[in-house]
C-alpha cells in the first residue's frame, strides 16, 4: 500500500483522495457492484475512459490498497481485479452517496441512463 505523505484535515479529505476523479469512484462501483473483472469488461463498463486512464487508475487504486490485481501469467494475457477488504469496505461507505445521486439525479441536471430491459431467455428444446 502507497503510503502518503499528507496530513488531512478530516476524514473525507483522505477518502476523496483516494477516490477522487471521476474514473476511480466509477472503477469502485463498478467493482463493488458486479465483481471481479478483467481489463477489457471494466473498460467497457466504465463507459468513456480511455485504456491508458483506465491502466493508470488502476494502478492508483492498487497502490492504495483499494483493488488487487491478479496476473495468470498466461498467453494472451489474463489479468482480473477486484477489490480488497479496503476497497470492499470503501464501496459500502460509497452506497448512500450513489443513493442519493440516483434519487436526485433529475434535480441536479441530470437524467438516469435508459437500459432496455433484457429479453426473457428461452430454452430451446
Amino acid at each position: 500500500m502507497r503510503k502518503r505523505r499528507k496530513t488531512y484535515s478530516c476524514g473525507l479529505e483522505a477518502a476523496l483522495a483516494v477516490t477522487g476523479g471521476r474514473w476511480k469512484s466509477l472503477i469502485l462501483w463498478v467493482l463493488s457492484h458486479q465483481g471481479t473483472k478483467r481489463f477489457g469488461e471494466l473498460r467497457r463498463a466504465a463507459t468513456g475512459i480511455s485504456e491508458k486512464m483506465l491502466i493508470q487508475e488502476l494502478k492508483e487504486l492498487e497502490l492504495d490498497g483499494i483493488v488487487a490485481r491478479k496476473d495468470f501469467k498466461q498467453v494472451p494475457p489474463r489479468v482480473e481485479y477486484s477489490l480488497t477488504a479496503l476497497g470492499i469496505e470503501l464501496g459500502e461507505a460509497t452506497q448512500p452517496l450513489c443513493d442519493w445521486g440516483t434519487k436526485n439525479i433529475e434535480r441536479i441536471g441530470g437524467q438516469p441512463l435508459q437500459v432496455e430491459p433484457a429479453p426473457p431467455h428461452r430454452l430451446e428444446l
